[in-house]
């Protein structure tokens, strides 16, 4: 039994070590205290902008650290809390209102090391401190709208089949469809219900009042909600994604509610910055015979209405909405054969013939883009609730030159604008307003000492182990020991290493537990080899035989647990999640240090010798 590994396998476990500990080093660095800049509203980041902030922070007194342009966004790197809240209050005076400034925590990662994809681990809020939200849906919007879809779509339908009416409008009972005749009445009804079964009809009809109710059905209402709260948890996970925050948490809590959890972020008004450019955007056609002077004095024509212009201005849009941005896939900035901005939009298959329809009809007039934003308004509604306030702004005016389909383009914009409206229009719309109905604020503070106690239990949890394997298992303690100090680093390695993975408190705990979880493999392979000396195995036989018939047990124990771990994961939520990560690579990097690092070791120490005794 000569117990030797063949060389390639001991250059792989050092390989995978090495990996490991490297990718592990960004996290001894911490992190800087930084200010963020983003720009909203039109404006862009530029060169230009790096540079007056720099002279800024010069005339200031405050050192910089870095300052660095990225993605559109300025991350300034200052040297302590103070610096950080003086250098906010000087950008943001600096630029005013049409750019976000934010406090952040910012990895401080050599340049060298993050060249290479080193990164520290993603911390979550309970660590690292930052805001959380519950917000609450606004359903009855979202109602609203889809009974002004409905609208837009009877209109239609019955000027198809040639069914002549006289009025549609929302009231409190429903939609209310207004005919001339009782014969009409009857047509119309027959014809919309083979339409669907989305709408409950009825003959309300009195006197000479011909009148069809369309009420929304109980099924259709919850398809609505659902919808809603679905698109809604999408679009401000991809708006947070968009407008740069790390590993934002963003999901469901019961009918009507959502959880927003922003890491890092210290400023509670720059998170509800960040929620507040959660829009929505809609397309109207312009009401060319409208004087907007007029209209500027209340004088507006029915069907329509009054709004400003992002650039200045006002101009009359017809109440009609043609198409919503929640039909919206994708949007990208380009330029065309004059290299004048513009931004390509792709719709889907309903949003695409619902177009095709508006545009055939309307080539050569003109069609705006509003952009609709939703703001706390610093007012409570009568049931406690937050009192948003909505924006609503013109952001371009383009001529339909041809029928539109699935992909158009939307022109008349600045280089900035084309940037900012495909970001909004990528990111998708809300179907229905949000308001905030609790907010927390976990200061960095409380997350530093969360990280503490975490480390503290740790520590001691390693130092009773180590002592405990060192006293009682000897030389092959010491083993243990390496082993586990390095199934730790790669544990960490790992955690940094994947993108998604995001260390919490209970993740912690869950590397606490693979502490005492990563012994245990080799405590039963050390009592093998115990047995099989006892037995009057030579030394080379008992290594070789228990290592090898302990692999078994030791492989059934974790790949239980492995799989509870996987369990865990699939149906929890939050801080569970964190806990059955690491709880899953400790697994997965204590099988591997226990068995084959061990292995290599007892190997490069005992294999192939004579050796009479073991200090075991």
């Amino acid at each position: 039994m000569l117990n030797k590994y063949p060389m390639w396998k001991n250059i792989m476990v050092v390989l995978v070590i090495a990996i490991g500990g490297f990718y592990a080093l960004p996290n001894l660095f911490g992190e800087d205290h930084a200010v963020q800049v983003v720009a909203t509203r039109g404006a862009e980041v530029t060169a230009t902008t790096q540079t007056a902030v720099t002279e800024a922070l010069g005339k200031q007194g405050i050192e910089q650290k870095r300052s660095e342009l990225e993605n559109g966004q300025l991350l300034v790197r200052v040297a302590n809390a103070e610096d950080q809240l003086k250098a906010k209050e000087t950008i943001a005076e600096l630029l005013g209102d049409k750019y976000t400034v934010a406090l952040n925590l910012a990895p401080a990662t050599p340049e060298w090391l993050e060249s290479v994809g080193g990164s520290p681990m993603k911390l979550g809020l309970d660590l690292r401190g930052g805001v959380h939200f519950l917000m609450e849906v606004d359903m009855s919007e979202a109602i609203r709208k889809m009974e002004e879809a409905k609208i837009a779509d009877f209109r239609g339908q019955l000027r198809e089949e040639k069914l002549r009416y006289s009025g549609v409008h929302r009231t409190v009972r429903g939609i209310e469809i207004k005919f001339r005749d009782a014969e009409t009445v009857g047509k119309a009804e027959r014809f919309l219900k083979t339409r669907g079964n989305d709408m409950v009809f009825s003959d309300i009809s009195s006197g000479e009042n011909y009148v069809l109710l369309a009420v929304m059905s109980e099924a259709y209402l919850k398809q609505i909600k659902e919808e809603a709260l679905q698109q809604n948890i999408t679009t401000i996970r991809n708006r947070v994604n968009e407008l740069g925050v790390a590993e934002p948490v963003v999901q469901r809590q019961g009918a009507e509610r959502i959880i927003v959890e922003l890491p890092g972020v210290q400023d509670t008004a720059r998170a509800k910055e960040i929620l507040g450019a959660t829009a929505s955007i809609e397309f109207h056609m312009v009401d060319e015979k409208a004087d907007v002077a007029a209209a500027a004095n209340g004088r507006v024509p029915a069907g329509s209405e009054l709004y400003q212009r992002r650039e200045g201005g006002s101009v009359v849009l017809k109440k009609e909405v043609m198409l919503t941005g929640d039909h919206i896939t994708g949007a990208q900035p380009s330029f065309d054969e004059y290299s004048r901005p513009q931004v390509a939009i792709q719709l889907d298959a309903k949003g695409g013939e619902i177009f095709s329809n508006v545009t055939k009809d309307n080539i050569g007039k003109p069609m705006a883009t509003l952009f609709i934003e939703y703001k706390d308004s610093g007012e409570r509604n009568p049931d406690g609730s937050v009192k948003m306030r909505k924006i609503e702004e013109v952001i371009s005016v383009a001529t339909i030159q041809a029928r539109l389909g699935r992909n158009f383009v939307i022109t008349g914009l600045s280089h900035s604008e084309s940037q900012n409206l495909a970001l909004l229009l990528r990111a998708g719309a809300l179907i229905a307003p949000v308001s905030i109905v609790e907010e927390r604020t976990i200061g960095p503070s409380l997350g530093a000492e969360n990280i503490e106690n975490g480390l503290q239990a740790m520590i001691w949890g390693m130092a009773v182990v180590l002592v405990f394997m060192l006293i009682y298992y000897r030389a092959f303690g010491f083993i243990a020991n390496l082993a586990l100090c390095a199934n730790l680093i790669m544990v960490v390695g790992v955690m940094s290493m994947i993108p998604g993975a995001v260390l919490t408190l209970p993740g912690i705990a869950g590397m606490v537990l693979t502490v005492g979880m990563a012994v245990d493999g080799n405590v039963l392979i050390y009592e093998r080899i115990r047995e099989e000396l006892r037995a009057g195995r030579s030394v080379q036989q008992a290594i070789h035989e228990g290592y090898g018939n302990a692999l078994s047990t030791i492989a059934d124990a974790n790949i239980t647990t492995f799989i509870t771990a996987l369990i865990l994961f699939a149906v929890g939520t939050g801080a569970v999640k964190g806990f059955a990560v690491t709880l899953m690579i400790g697994i997965a990097t204590s099988m591997f240090t226990a068995i084959v690092g061990t292995r290599a070791i007892v190997n490069a120490l005992w294999g192939g010798k004579r050796v009479k005794k073991l200090s075991i």
